[in-house]
């Protein structure tokens, strides 16, 4: 729920185990304590989507825990230290390089589809200059632009977790194959059913909706990859795309903000202990003001089920 400074503070200082998001600004100024924290001033609360960079979204744990911090050299451990029977919830700052290793090797990395990792990529406030996306650890005080922090977590015997993910998107069969033969975060040219074409150009000529993503077949399974801008000619996204991965435009959705709260209404009894969703689900879907339920958290520039993820809702069940 959302707290005022003075609120989370006393709970820090009384030993509680917390995860915290909110502003820069005011997580440098936290006591240490058993909490980690990230950037945003965009969160889901019990009384709806709010924009704010005065208040926290604060979640207390009762389970078993370490706290870790990681950089691009020790990112591939991150499953191997999470608990056997638990969750971990990992925080990546946007735009750092351990967000763009995490983004291209997760996949590769030892026990990843093994241990319940969720988490997300911290941010900033869209309208606001002078911000830097950072992850904390409360433990020792550190802010980090260019490391993540985790809070593994062990539910102990008697419960089971389970990572879901809520995506409105689907592969448009009628779109034609997308393919790139540079991996990253930004594209200027692909091949569209084998013809090498200047992305930028293909979107203009066919009036594509780049609120609807990219989606990616991996394994059966499509993984949306989102568009931030077009810059001079150059896609970027909000994910990277990759070689060898059969990508289609998402299936059109007329009614944004209708399709997403839909799929949300279907979700009951969820016991979610950890939730984020999706910048774009929060702007797209109008969801400043509106109450989805249960599905409360910070709201995210990239979430992380696994591996990284865009335009998805994430949650950890624990039962």
């Amino acid at each position: 729920m959302l707290m005022n400074f003075e609120t989370v503070s006393k709970l820090i200082t009384d030993g509680k185990l917390l995860h915290i998001s909110g502003t820069e600004a005011l997580l440098r100024k936290l006591p240490k304590g058993k909490w980690i924290g990230g950037s945003t001033e965009y969160f889901m609360d019990e009384n709806g989507g709010k924009v704010s960079g005065d208040f926290f979204h604060v979640i207390e744990f009762n389970y078993d825990f370490a706290i870790k911090s990681y950089d691009t050299s020790n990112i591939k451990n991150i499953a191997i230290d999470g608990y056997d029977n638990g969750f971990s919830i990992v925080i990546i700052p946007f735009d750092s390089n351990v967000h763009k290793e995490y983004a291209q090797k997760a996949p590769t990395y030892q026990d990843i589809f093994m241990k319940n990792i969720a988490g997300w990529i911290s941010g900033l406030n869209l309208g606001k200059e002078g911000q830097t996306p950072v992850a904390v650890d409360g433990m020792t005080g550190e802010v980090f632009a260019d490391k993540a922090v985790a809070l593994h977590l062990g539910v102990g015997d008697g419960k089971m977790c389970s990572m879901n993910i809520i995506n409105i998107f689907s592969q448009d069969a009628s779109s034609p194959v997308i393919e790139f033969t540079e991996e990253g975060f930004k594209a200027e040219k692909c091949l569209v059913d084998g013809k090498e074409t200047k992305l930028a150009d293909y979107i203009a000529q066919n009036n594509i909706d780049t609120k609807m993503p990219l989606v990616g077949e991996y394994s059966g399974v499509g993984v949306n990859i989102s568009f931030k801008q077009i810059d001079g000619g150059v896609v970027h996204f909000y994910a990277p795309v990759f070689k060898g991965i059969k990508y289609r435009m998402a299936k059109n959705i007329s009614d944004y903000a209708k399709a997403f709260n839909e799929r949300l209404a279907e979700i009951k009894d969820a016991n979610i202990a950890f939730s984020c969703n999706c910048i774009l689900n929060f702007l797209y879907g109008e969801l400043e003001g509106k109450v989805i339920g249960a599905f409360t958290g910070p709201v995210t520039f990239g979430e992380i089920a696994y591996q990284l993820v865009n335009q998805t809702l994430v949650y950890v069940s624990v039962k």
